[in-house]
C-alpha cells in the first residue's frame, strides 16, 4: 500500500453524497476539525474544515464530539452475536456473525474456521465461500489442522494433522479465491521444506501465519525463510506473512529458549512478517501491547512522516460471545463458558477466543498508552494490505468509503460500508 499525506483537492464534486465532519483519524495524522466527504461509494476529499468550501464543499459547523475512523479491518475472527463460523452450517447462520461485527465497525472481515476434520473444514469452508460471494467477509482463515497438540489452545488436538499440501489444496478449491490465511506450526512434519504447507498455501494464493506452535527459534526462522522465498518466487512483492495471535498459543519466550516468539519479531523488524495481537486486556496485558507496539508498529510523526516496520495488526479472534451476554457457548467441538466477558474452554479453562469487537480492542490498544492514529492503522491500514485489500483501510480520497463515525469515546455512531449506511439496529 501507498501512504497519502494528503488528499487531492477537486474545485468541485457534484454528485457529493454524504459530507461528514469531526475528528478525523487518517493513516498518517489525525486532523482536529477536519472534513471527509463520499460520493458514488467512494471518499471523494478529505481535508482540514478550513479548506473545504475551496474545495467545493458546504461551510458546516465544527462537531467536536464525532470522531472519524475508516472502516475496520479484523484479519483474524470466530463469530459474534451468537453465531459461530466453525459451526455455522448455513449462509444465514454465518452471515449473523459478520454482521454482528459490521455494525460495530468492522467492515471488511476475514472469517476464521478452526481445526477439524476434512470434511467438516471443506464444508464450512464452501458455506464462508458463499457467504464471501455476498460480500459479507472478504476471506476466510484457516486456524489449523497443521498445529501443534502441544500448544492447541482451545482446539481440539485430536483433528491435528500432518502436514497435508493436497487438503491445503482441497481447501483452496472450496474456498474459491477467498482462501487468505492459514495458520500452520514450523515443527509439524510436512509443513516446511520443498512442496510442503508453506510452499503450498503460496501456490495458491494464500499466506502462511505462524501459531499454535511450540518450535524453536531456529525451526520458525527457518519456517519464516521457506514463507518469505516462496512468496519471492511468485512474484508477490511487498507481501508478509503474519503470526497468529503472537504469544498466545506459543511456547513462551524465554532468555535461553528463545521459541518462536522471538523469530516472528525478528522478523517483523525486518518487514517480512506482521503480527497479529489480540489486544483485549485478557489475551495480553496492556505493557505487553504497548511494548509491542513500539518495537514493530508504526509510528506516525506530526507532520504525517510513518516510522518503523509497520507490522502490527490488531484482531478480535471473536467469537460466537461477542456482543453477547456471559454464558455457554460453542466453539467447533469444545464447550466455552463466558465469564465477567472472558471466554475459556469449560473443560481446562484455557482462553477461548475473544469478546470484544475490533474498535473494542481499538479501545482497549489506546488505554494502553497507544497513539490513537498507531492504534487505528493497526486496524485498519496494515491489515488491509496484508490480504491486499488496496481499495479500503484509511480515510484517502479514491479509497472505499468505509466511514465509522464515533463519539469522542470511540463508541459507534454510524457505520457506512461503502458509502451506504449500515442498520445499526440488527
Amino acid at each position: 500500500m501507498t501512504d497519502a499525506a494528503s488528499s487531492p483537492r477537486p474545485a468541485q464534486q457534484p454528485g457529493t453524497e454524504r459530507v461528514l465532519v469531526g475528528r478525523v483519524v487518517t493513516p498518517t495524522g489525525v486532523l482536529d476539525d477536519g472534513v471527509v466527504a463520499v460520493a458514488d461509494g467512494r471518499i471523494a476529499w478529505v481535508g482540514p474544515r478550513t479548506e473545504a468550501v475551496a474545495a467545493g464543499y458546504a461551510d458546516l459547523p465544527s462537531d467536536g464530539a464525532a470522531t472519524l475512523l475508516p472502516g475496520l479491518v479484523d484479519v483474524h475472527d470466530h463469530g459474534g452475536g451468537g453465531s459461530s463460523f466453525p459451526d455455522a452450517t448455513s449462509v444465514d447462520e454465518a452471515r449473523v456473525a459478520a454482521r454482528e461485527h459490521l455494525r460495530h465497525g468492522t467492515t471488511s472481515l476475514v472469517a476464521s474456521l478452526v481445526t477439524a476434520p476434512r470434511d467438516v473444514l471443506l464444508e464450512r469452508t464452501g458455506t464462508l465461500a458463499d457467504l464471501a460471494d455476498e460480500g459479507e467477509i472478504v476471506g476466510i482463515h484457516l486456524e489449523g489442522p497443521f498445529l501443534s497438540e502441544v500448544r492447541c489452545g482451545a482446539q481440539n488436538p485430536h483433528d491435528m494433522l500432518e502436514g497435508d499440501p493436497e487438503l491445503v489444496r482441497a481447501i483452496a478449491a472450496a474456498a474459491r479465491g477467498y482462501l487468505r490465511t492459514m495458520t500452520v506450526a514450523p515443527e509439524v512434519p510436512g509443513v516446511v521444506g520443498a512442496g510442503g504447507v508453506i510452499e503450498t498455501l503460496v501456490e495458491v494464493g494464500a499466506i502462511p501465519s505462524i501459531g499454535h506452535t511450540d518450535a524453536s527459534t531456529e525451526q520458525t526462522e527457518a519456517a519464516i525463510a521457506s514463507g518469505v522465498a516462496a512468496l519471492a518466487a511468485a512474484g508477490r512483492p511487498g507481501a508478509r506473512l503474519t503470526a497468529t495471535h503472537l504469544f498466545n498459543g506459543m511456547r513462551p519466550l524465554h532468555h535461553r529458549e528463545p521459541g518462536p516468539i522471538a523469530a516472528c519479531l525478528a522478523a517483523a523488524a525486518r518487514g517480512e512478517l506482521v503480527v497479529e495481537l489480540v489486544a483485549d486486556g485478557t489475551h495480553l496485558v496492556h505493557g505487553t501491547i504497548r511494548s509491542v507496539a513500539e518495537l514493530v508498529g508504526a509510528h506516525v510523526g506530526g507532520d504525517g512522516a510513518v516510522a518503523g516496520p509497520d507490522a502490527v495488526a490488531l484482531v478480535t479472534d471473536a467469537m460466537a460471545a461477542a456482543g453477547m451476554p456471559d454464558g455457554a457457548y460453542e466453539l467447533g467441538p469444545m464447550s466455552v463458558t463466558v465469564a465477567h466477558g472472558v471466554a475459556r474452554l469449560t473443560e481446562g479453562g484455557s482462553i477461548a477466543g475473544g469478546t470484544y469487537h475490533l474498535l473494542d480492542v481499538v479501545r482497549e490498544t489506546v488505554e494502553a498508552g497507544v497513539p490513537l492514529v498507531d492504534a487505528v492503522r493497526a486496524a485498519s491500514w496494515t491489515p488491509a494490505g496484508v490480504i491486499g485489500l488496496d481499495d479500503r483501510g484509511g480515510l484517502v480520497a479514491g479509497r472505499r468509503a468505509d466511514v465509522v463515525v464515533t463519539d469522542a469515546d470511540l463508541r459507534v455512531r454510524e457505520v457506512l460500508r461503502a458509502g451506504d449506511p449500515v442498520d445499526l439496529t440488527l
